[in-house]
């Protein structure tokens, strides 16, 4: 009867070492492919602003603090200065029709108004951009849940033009690849309208953006023309990948350019 009984004992104690070691396991699985989705998400953040509107300041102002505090992140900033406040007393240098068109486009997918200073964040979500609990909130939200496809982008410059090479293995053949040339940091002495006699700073202003359907061309060229005073340093290419019908944004990449 003993020995019955220390059978039955050292089995039991067998069984349950297997089992703890069989959930241990599963932990640290699960663990790791949590991490990995966490380093692989990302959050793109489009702000539209104006040197001629007063609530912008703020707005600009916060996302060279984002780009700062989060530079170690998959953190994307783009600002896009819109042209329907040059009417107002001053002409945003920055500003372009194709901006203002973008934000147009956002306001009909995201059932939203037209303002100055908005933020959109994967092309899902829309907050005012000078929000920074919103918009922070929103970022620690989105990194987890995205998963970035992949795209791998380069940038050649030569005397006249910034050539930009891109490759994705994005299937979906209603998406598009965006591919921006942005000016990291700049300033504007303002000398007319809401922020007349301010000097303003904008971060990751999109001075040209070409539009690739990825149907036809999962990889390629594109040519962008030299920008005036152009520095290497002060300048990148952000490229993202997008489904103009939803808005949502599935990829994004960066490129130094050199």
């Amino acid at each position: 009867m003993i020995l019955k009984n220390l059978l039955t004992v050292s089995v039991f104690t067998a069984f349950m070492f297997a089992a703890s070691a069989f959930i241990q396991k599963d932990e640290i699985k699960t663990t790791s492919k949590d991490t990995a989705s966490d380093n692989n998400g990302f959050a793109v953040l489009e702000l539209f602003t104006s040197e001629g509107c007063s609530s912008c300041p703020p707005a600009d102002d916060l996302m060279g603090q984002i780009q700062k505090e989060y530079k170690d992140q998959q953190v994307y900033i783009l600002s896009y200065h819109v042209d329907y406040w040059n009417r107002l007393g001053w002409k945003d240098r920055f500003s372009s029709a194709e901006n203002s068109q973008r934000q147009q486009a956002y306001s009909r997918l995201l059932k939203s108004q037209t303002y100055t200073p908005q933020l959109v964040i994967n092309g899902k979500t829309e907050f005012v951009g000078s929000d920074r609990n919103a918009i922070e909130n929103a970022i620690q939200k989105t990194i987890p849940d995205s998963k970035n496809a992949s795209i791998n982008l380069s940038a050649a410059v030569s005397q006249k033009a910034i050539t930009v090479s891109f490759k994705t293995t994005q299937a979906d053949s209603q998406s598009k690849l965006l591919i921006n040339l942005v000016e990291k940091k700049s300033s504007t002495q303002v000398n007319g309208g809401e922020n007349e006699g301010h000097r303003l700073q904008h971060w990751q202003i999109v001075h040209k953006q070409e539009q690739i359907s990825l149907k036809d061309h999962p990889e390629g060229t594109v040519n962008l023309t030299l920008p005036e005073n152009f520095s290497p340093d002060n300048w990148e290419i952000i490229g993202f990948i997008q489904n103009p019908k939803t808005g949502t944004i599935s990829g994004v990449s960066r490129a130094i350019i050199q």
